[in-house]
């Protein structure tokens, strides 16, 4: 068979997930960070929260990162980021699943991102094989029938049916969630 049909999808980073979890001044359950991170010293142990607001109130509320942590036990470096507030550390706490998970919370990734599929049409019923390999910017758990729709630009009983006769193999359940990169073919 010939494989030099070959294309490259990415999903791409449009925003952070939502922090889902209650607010306690209002009903509201979606907070977004505020970008900024707390942090406080106690005689040589520090603690550090990254700071999160409701998107419905706007009260900001604390995400413990680190809990009375002697402060020569941590990285300079990471300290010194957590001062400066730096952005790439903020986004690192926000889409972090352990913190979530450690916390009580969970992320919700509607918005966060989009499927950019830089490749020339090729129709799903062309018999010569297809690779395609999607690359994930951000850790989004995403549903790989989902992305399959969206890129293939088909319904969701195409791809299913596509699935069942063949024509599609993925590497794992078309209801399954991804969240790292992988390969599949048509064809």
């Amino acid at each position: 068979m010939n494989t030099d049909r070959k294309a490259l999808w990415a999903v791409r980073e449009s925003g952070l997930p939502a922090i889902v979890r209650p607010c306690v001044d209002c009903s509201s359950t979606r907070h977004h960070p505020s970008g900024k991170i707390r942090m406080n010293a106690n005689g040589k142990l520090l603690d550090v929260w990254l700071l999160i607001c409701c998107a419905a109130c706007g009260r900001t509320s604390k995400v413990p990162v680190h809990e009375r942590v002697h402060v020569q036990s941590m990285d300079p470096a990471r300290r010194l980021a957590y001062e400066v507030n730096d952005p790439a550390v903020v986004r690192e706490l926000t889409m972090s699943a352990s913190l979530a998970s450690n916390h009580g919370y969970r992320l919700d990734w509607t918005g966060a991102w989009t499927l950019e599929t830089d490749m020339p049409f090729y129709s799903p019923d062309d018999a010569t094989l297809l690779k395609v390999l999607i690359g994930f910017e951000l850790p989004a758990p995403i549903r790989v029938e989902r992305l399959l729709m969206l890129g293939l630009g088909l319904s969701r009983g195409a791809v299913r049916r596509m699935v069942a006769e063949g024509r599609l193999r993925l590497p794992m359940a078309v209801d399954a969630k991804a969240h790292q990169d992988f390969e599949f073919t048509i064809g």
